[in-house]
């Protein structure tokens, strides 16, 4: 089998990548290859007895899309994407990178002309209020950023090309990833992680919104199995309705601090300065805050019970088991 990962320089590339080479497998058949690509050139596996080609590519670049499937990989995991913060102050490079790209490798598979089965990462951005209590997968999409568009867009493109039988497509809105292990990024969720992540490596965090802010998260480690399942699903057993969103925690702000309490302790959870943001402040007042997931854990995906086990997570497998006190 052959793999193309975009976006595999990422985190969640990376851990993705990691699991596949660990595996040697994906749906019963033996991993062969990998072709993994992003803007910086991603790290070739270890430990992988296939082989597997790295290198630079901006999908909405001319030609980009082409060549990455030029050897026709069977599964693709479309990653690449600029983040909701990022795509918000930089209109046009997150219509660019996050449509115009998608739509390019949409339409390499299409005038390919053969049929690879394609996992987009979208995200619970698109939904837009006004919200209900909790909110299924056919709720509406009003998304109310631009990154929640360009997403929305990007799984209609998906639904199409699968209805016109170009390609098998799967969409998943995954919900806010946290504990992201390494250096902040520009996702306008991203102190969700950072307000764990800093307090365990024995750093100050900002908190830029309120103790009631409520949202959905799922491990890195969850996000991965969410993909790999995400591979086994056949048209079949998805329906019509090929996007659908993931199941998470959800809890508000001061319910992750307690959490944080809870595993590692006053001082840990101490390290939380509050300094508010306005700009992320409105960013995440549009997103919906509870996620009924009940067909994605009909379809088989799981994920964590409670923000401890995120917490939990995080700790042994980024941190070694250690935090610092």
């Amino acid at each position: 089998m052959h793999i193309l990962i975009t976006g595999a320089a990422g985190m969640i590339g990376r851990k993705l990548i990691a699991r596949l080479v660990k595996d040697g497998q994906l749906n019963g058949q033996t991993i062969d290859q990998l072709t993994l690509i992003d803007v910086v050139t991603p790290e070739k596996p270890v430990g992988f007895a296939g082989m597997a080609e790295t290198s630079i590519s901006d999908l909405s670049s001319a030609g980009a899309a082409t060549q990455a499937i030029a050897k026709k990989p069977d599964v693709i995991f479309h990653l690449a994407g600029v983040v909701s913060g990022e795509a918000e102050i930089d209109f046009e490079k997150g219509y660019r990178v996050n449509l115009d790209g998608t739509r390019a490798l949409l339409e390499a598979i299409r005038v390919a002309g053969y049929k690879p089965k394609v996992i987009f990462t979208s995200s619970i951005a698109v939904y837009g209020a006004p919200f209900s209590d909790s909110i299924a997968d056919d709720f509406h999409l009003t998304p109310l950023t631009s990154y929640g568009t360009q997403k929305a867009i990007c799984e209609l493109l998906l639904a199409d090309y699968t209805r016109r039988d170009f390609l098998d497509g799967v969409g998943i809105r995954l919900p806010t990833i946290c504990v992201r292990p390494g250096k902040p990024n520009k996702a306008a969720s991203g102190f969700f992680s950072g307000i764990i992540r800093e307090p365990l490596a024995g750093q100050e965090a900002l908190l830029p919104v309120s103790n009631t802010v409520r949202h959905t998260h799922a491990s890195p480690r969850a996000a991965v199995g969410f993909l790999i399942h995400a591979a086994s699903l056949t048209r079949v057993q998805l329906g019509p309705r090929i996007n659908l969103a993931m199941p998470g925690v959800s809890c508000t702000v001061g319910e992750q601090v307690e959490a944080l309490r809870r595993v590692a302790g006053d001082k840990v959870a101490g390290r939380i300065r509050r300094e508010p943001d306005e700009l992320v402040q409105r960013i995440v007042a549009g997103w919906a805050e509870r996620i009924d997931a009940k067909r994605a854990c009909d379809l088989g995906f799981t994920a964590e019970a409670t923000f401890d086990d995120i917490i939990r997570a995080h700790i042994a497998d980024e941190l070694g088991g250690k935090i610092v006190a």
